[in-house]
């Protein structure tokens, strides 16, 4: 099932394997697909955004959220699909378990946290619309939602859409849906890894949106 937005081909955000996602994630390694210098590049980026006693929400969360180890937070709330490698991120403090394709409508209450984190997860996405509606919804008022991803992806579960565009089509792609969902302020970077840097080969592309403040 997809949410098809006006504009876009009613398959753009289907994907070529039927096989449940919870299945499907199983047989794979729950660790991100980035690299270890992408990671640290992500991590790099919340320590610059998301403030200390924010209280964070890590969507598709997975055994590690990036966020940086010397920072405190007010709480962190992670939603995905694998209990057990959401049991090994130390920085979840509230686990949820939840396909968000299949049921994108977020168990939070309005203006719940003040970050939203989806770090290599807006390539699965296949209804964006109701799911960053709901973001939006659960952030407060001048709330962020910090989108990061790399080249990378896993074939059977990328959206066609994002499959077929380069970097930068996908960068406003999210600026479009993001614009769509009620965020202003969308800003979008990309950081190239160095030369010398033989465990960072992964090109990191981020976009960041915030909820309007209140008038």
């Amino acid at each position: 099932m997809t949410d098809e937005p006006h504009g876009f081909h009613p398959a753009a955000f289907t994907v070529a394997s039927d096989e449940p996602d919870a299945s499907f994630f199983a047989r794979r390694d729950p660790g991100p697909l980035m690299d270890p210098g992408a990671q640290s590049a992500v991590t790099a980026l919340y320590h610059t955004l998301v403030a200390e006693g924010a209280d964070v929400l890590d969507l598709m969360a997975g055994p590690d959220s990036h966020l940086p180890r010397d920072a405190t937070y007010g709480s962190v709330i992670g939603i995905g699909l694998d209990a057990d490698a959401m049991a090994d991120n130390p920085r979840i403090g509230h686990r949820i378990v939840q396909d968000l394709n299949a049921t994108p409508t977020l168990p939070l209450p309005d203006d719940a946290v003040d970050v939203a984190c989806l770090c290599d997860v807006a390539p699965y996405l296949r209804q964006p619309m109701a799911t960053l509606a709901e973001i939006r919804r659960v952030l407060r008022p001048g709330g962020v939602v910090i989108v990061t991803f790399s080249d990378r992806v896993i074939a059977g579960k990328a959206v066609a859409l994002w499959q077929a565009l380069d970097s930068t089509d996908r960068r406003r792609l999210l600026t479009i849906l993001l614009q769509r969902a009620g965020f202003a302020g969308i800003d979008s970077g990309e950081v190239h890894p160095p030369a010398d840097t033989p465990s960072w080969r992964d090109t990191v592309y981020a976009i960041t949106a915030r909820v309007p403040n209140a008038a």
